[in-house]
């Protein structure tokens, strides 16, 4: 029988995430990883665009007056007083100015983990915007508390800062999903079907999902639940079940937990040679690497 597009022209069952579906965005958010080593307060003006290193991410928040950001082929934008501007993968074109009264901005910098999940990072967006009413809960409390650790010379202070930005980076990520903005992988956990298929994954790492199995949980026609994945989370159901499983193996073997051929087994690979294979392709090094 011949599927039909109807599971791609129904409305999707969207929404904030319930209690399974935050969880499950725990989960997901906990294989990103991230190191941040500067926290900073920096002076905009109208005339001279703000310079960003290209190849970090930042975090940007407007402490006084307003950044204009524009270029590139995303229309104007503004981050007014209290608002956060998350960039991925630095500022790209965008050229940042401040507006014509002072404009104050505290700028985090950070790299993430090129192995968080590979494609998870690239699927985001651009840019990431939340402005301060949508944030304030969180903002207001993490700012002043982010800035005090910046001129604290105890021992740590590093460590500090790299722990608060990450922490500032997933309270950004949770908010955006929660307020029904994001795109790609994340915003599979704003399609109730295909976050149904997510949650089985990741419940059960060890099962060899068939397509025809996923498509069942998520209640869709096989063609209409592959194609609708693929273009939510950027990536086809099993390689996203490949890649979360590998990530698991990964943490597994940074704690220490048990040998290869036994992490491999929990993971639902048959053999320690096709999980090794599977994890050089993924990470380019073998997993007796990390021991």
């Amino acid at each position: 029988m011949t599927d039909t597009r109807k599971d791609l022209t129904d409305r999707p069952e969207t929404g904030p995430p319930d209690a399974a579906n935050a969880d499950l965005l725990s989960q997901v958010l906990a294989q990103i990883r991230l190191t941040g080593d500067r926290v900073q307060s920096r002076t905009v003006t109208h005339t001279e665009p703000l310079e960003l290193d290209t190849d970090a991410a930042h975090v940007l928040v407007a402490a006084a007056g307003a950044l204009h950001v524009g270029g590139g082929a995303e229309k104007p934008l503004v981050i007014d007083t209290g608002d956060l501007m998350l960039l991925p993968r630095g500022p790209g074109e965008a050229r940042l100015l401040g507006s014509s009264e002072p404009t104050t901005i505290i700028l985090c910098r950070f790299w993430f983990d090129p192995y968080s999940l590979r494609g998870m990072i690239s699927a985001l967006p651009d840019h990431i915007h939340i402005r301060h009413a949508e944030g304030a809960e969180w903002l207001d409390g993490m700012v002043p508390f982010m800035m005090r650790e910046t001129t604290d010379a105890q021992p740590g202070a590093a460590l500090m800062i790299s722990r608060i930005i990450d922490l500032l980076v997933i309270r950004t990520l949770r908010t955006w999903v929660h307020l029904g903005h994001s795109s790609g992988w994340l915003s599979g956990l704003s399609d109730a079907r295909i976050a149904r298929a997510l949650k089985v994954m990741h419940e059960r790492p060890m099962q060899p999902w068939r397509l025809d199995e996923l498509a069942g949980v998520a209640g869709m026609s096989r063609s209409g639940f592959a194609e609708r994945f693929t273009e939510l989370v950027g990536r086809s159901p099993l390689r996203y079940q490949n890649e979360w499983r590998l990530n698991l193996a990964r943490d597994m073997l940074a704690r220490r937990e048990a040998r290869v051929g036994e992490i491999a087994l929990r993971i639902g690979y048959t053999s320690e040679a096709a999980f090794s294979r599977a994890y050089k392709a993924l990470f380019g090094h073998p997993p007796r690497d990390e021991i």
